[in-house]
């Protein structure tokens, strides 16, 4: 059960962080932040805090700014509420989902004109032979060619 546990500390963990952010961190660097994941290593010593920013570039550096001087509080604020022995030191990462997911939509969207554009090519295209490229038997060749048939052992 050690892996249902870490994943409840992490999922507490983001709760703590996130209500720090909101609430306690009055950084004007900090832009608008949404947490995505946190991640325990197995001793739970070290937690890999994901995250995505709304802007541009200049939005991203200045939250990770803001991050970057805001660690220690937010890690003592993490300490406190949790109990434990040894709090984990925090490491925040820009997440690259939307960026991810963005270029896949984008894929999706060449793919699919491109599938638009073969079938209006299609559309008034023509057989280059037979429509049924298939053989048909005619029904008068199912009878064998010679009416003697089979031969009998005796003859």
């Amino acid at each position: 059960m050690a892996g249902q546990r870490t994943q409840q500390l992490a999922d507490r963990i983001k709760v703590i962080v996130a209500q720090m952010l909101e609430r306690r961190v009055k950084d004007p660097r900090l832009g608008f932040i949404t947490l995505t994941d946190v991640r325990l290593s197995g001793d739970n010593q070290q937690a890999s805090v994901f995250y995505t920013v709304m802007g541009g570039q200049e939005a991203i550096r200045d939250t990770a700014a803001a991050l970057q001087s805001a660690t220690g509080l937010i890690r003592s604020e993490v300490g406190k509420q949790l109990g434990l022995r040894h709090t984990p030191s925090l490491e925040f990462f820009l997440d690259a989902v939307p960026e991810t997911a963005a270029e896949i939509e984008d894929l999706l969207a060449k793919a699919r004109a491109s599938d638009e554009a073969v079938a209006a090519q299609a559309a008034g295209a023509q057989y280059a032979g037979d429509p049924d490229p298939y053989k048909k038997h005619d029904d008068d060749d199912d009878e064998p060619d010679d009416d003697n048939g089979p031969q009998a052992a005796g003859s």
